[in-house]
């Protein structure tokens, strides 16, 4: 394949409609990108945001979608052998921790037969690089923080996050067999403008406009990584351009996680702060001007009590580190579910 300069590199990203799709599409696209988007506007959540979000993105003459499904390998094919890419970021999945616990095969569907079509058409087109998401879930019942890359992650808790296991097993095995220069990404609790109405910030927001209660599990005893989108899709940017090599010697850099057999690597992506739960919703409350309905309950099944990241190898590979203080990241949300809701 003849190599283009950087303003010309062409980026197919899977779960461009997607809360962090379109904000990495965005962002791509705001750097010269040509983007290919690919997404199945399925129905987990609503799917107006999702038009809404590909309609912003459709104004940029670089970027183009196509609807399907990741386990619809010929459509995935053929998008893929047309637009001939130089980079996937395939971010696409049936998202969301408790809802894996009512429908798993839905998960083994997307997650594991979509990322399997997914690696099929890397391996054939011989991308130059493909980066995949993975999740902080991973880390399951471990218990020593902040987590590193490193640890071993053997004890995931739901099938979500064991779908995202066997997700950076096969990508290890694709990358060792056929030499696929491969990034997985472990994503720790994301929130921000255009978010997903399934996960806690946008929930709380809302809830707490309407005068309904607010769940809060575990009493509030609950730490989280919050990590702000913007913060999130910067790192995969510059990770787009920290392409790994199979060691030489058969050796890492010490705090690396590159596998010593294959051109593999897994990174954090989390803003290396624990935030109690209870201060995240006074942080809310605050940005609200308006107290929530507090309704404490137990533990969900699945949960863990903390997740917490160690960024240095993000930083050691981009010099870049998320910082986004959650109290600024929460105001910002604020100011768009306003606008966009108007409430």
């Amino acid at each position: 394949m003849t190599s283009r300069q950087p303003e010309m590199r062409r980026v197919l990203i899977t779960g461009t409609a997607g809360f962090i799709g379109f904000h990495l599409a965005r962002l791509l696209l705001a750097e010269g990108f040509r983007v290919q988007g690919y997404d199945g506007m399925t129905d987990y959540y609503d799917v107006t945001l999702k038009q809404r979000r590909h309609a912003m993105l459709l104004q940029n003459p670089n970027f183009s979608a196509v609807e399907g499904m990741l386990e619809d390998q010929a459509r995935f094919d053929e998008l893929a052998d047309d637009f001939q890419p130089d980079i996937i970021v395939h971010l696409a999945a049936q998202a969301g921790v408790r809802y894996s616990l009512e429908n798993p095969r839905a998960y083994l569907d997307a997650n594991v037969i979509g990322t399997f079509n997914v690696m099929e058409a890397v391996r054939r087109l011989g991308v130059q690089h493909l980066l995949m998401a993975s999740t902080s879930s991973v880390y399951g019942a471990n218990t020593e923080m902040p987590f590193t890359e490193t640890e071993k992650a053997d004890t995931q808790l739901t099938i979500y996050a064991a779908t995202k296991k066997a997700n950076e097993s096969m990508a290890h095995a694709y990358a060792h067999l056929w030499n696929l220069p491969t990034t997985m990404f472990r994503f720790f609790t994301v929130y921000g403008t255009w978010g997903r109405p399934d996960l806690a910030l946008y929930k709380f927001v809302d809830a707490i406009l309407d005068d309904r209660p607010i769940d809060i599990y575990n009493h509030g005893d609950m730490y989280r990584d919050f990590t702000y989108v913007d913060d999130l899709v910067r790192g995969i940017r510059l990770l787009i351009d920290a392409v790994p090599e199979r060691p030489a010697e058969g050796e890492a850099p010490e705090g690396d996680s590159l596998s010593l057999v294959a051109p593999f690597r897994i990174v954090n992506i989390g803003n290396s702060d624990k935030v109690r739960l209870l201060d995240f919703i006074d942080a809310i409350e605050e940005s609200l001007g308006k107290k929530a309905i507090r309704n404490y309950m137990p533990m969900q099944m699945g949960d863990v009590p903390a997740t917490w990241a160690d960024a240095e190898l993000l930083k050691s590979l981009t010099g870049y580190r998320p910082q986004t203080d959650f109290r600024d990241g929460i105001a910002r949300f604020v100011e768009w579910y306003r606008e966009y809701s108007g409430k």
